[in-house]
């Protein structure tokens, strides 16, 4: 699969590497893309990157990803599934820019006919690609309001690791806030634990 990534930090380069080796064929999207050929990944500007792209994913900062999008424009964003891993927080990273909302469904309103799919922002960039490398299996969370966009997403996520039981799908694009929000217990975690290497895992009762 033509998987187009936009950004080119830590995250963008990790999730990059890890499907390149399940067999996809990715490509990251940057604003300057001649300042950024020397990550040992394919690099180009936002909008080849966009018509590369079967599946885009957003892994740009969650304060400036809507303008950044609405720059590649609605119709070249139309239809293309957009796996949201962005998380926007203000400067000082103490607060969400989207306190009564989400970053996911800021986009979904901006572009109706992309179908978004929120996961992957739980947590840091080394387990979203090394899933396994935890104690244990532990749970990715997917909001969207569109089934098929959800199960392509669901697929990629297994590319990377994350077993099908470890998926949770948690209803509409509306509870993409939840992930989000979930940022500012992960810095108080990754604070307590003084490490970001970690994730959550949703338990219930026996049946």
């Amino acid at each position: 699969m033509r998987i187009g990534l936009l950004g080119t930090g830590n995250v963008a380069q990790a999730l990059a590497h890890g499907w390149r080796a399940a067999g996809h064929d990715v490509l990251l999207g940057s604003r300057q893309p001649e300042e950024r050929k020397g990550l040992g990944l394919p690099v180009a500007g936002l909008n080849e990157t966009a018509a590369h792209a079967e599946v885009l994913v957003n892994a740009t900062p969650g304060a400036v990803s809507v303008e950044l999008l609405h720059s590649i424009g609605a119709p070249a964003l139309a239809g293309t599934l957009l796996i949201d891993v962005g998380v926007g927080l203000t400067d000082d990273f103490t607060e969400l820019s989207h306190p009564n909302s989400s970053l996911s469904e800021q986009i979904q309103e901006a572009f109706p006919l992309t179908p978004v799919v929120k996961t992957l922002c739980t947590m840091d960039s080394t387990v979203m690609t090394a899933p396994g490398g935890l104690e244990g299996p532990s749970t990715v969370f997917l909001s969207g309001d569109d089934a098929e966009a959800k199960r392509t997403t669901g697929r990629l996520l297994t590319d990377l690791g994350w077993l099908p039981s470890w998926q949770l799908d948690i209803g509409g694009i509306t509870t993409a806030r939840g992930q989000e929000h979930f940022a500012l217990l992960f810095m108080g975690i990754a604070g307590g634990l003084d490490a970001h290497t970690f994730n959550i895992k949703v338990v219930t009762r026996p049946a």
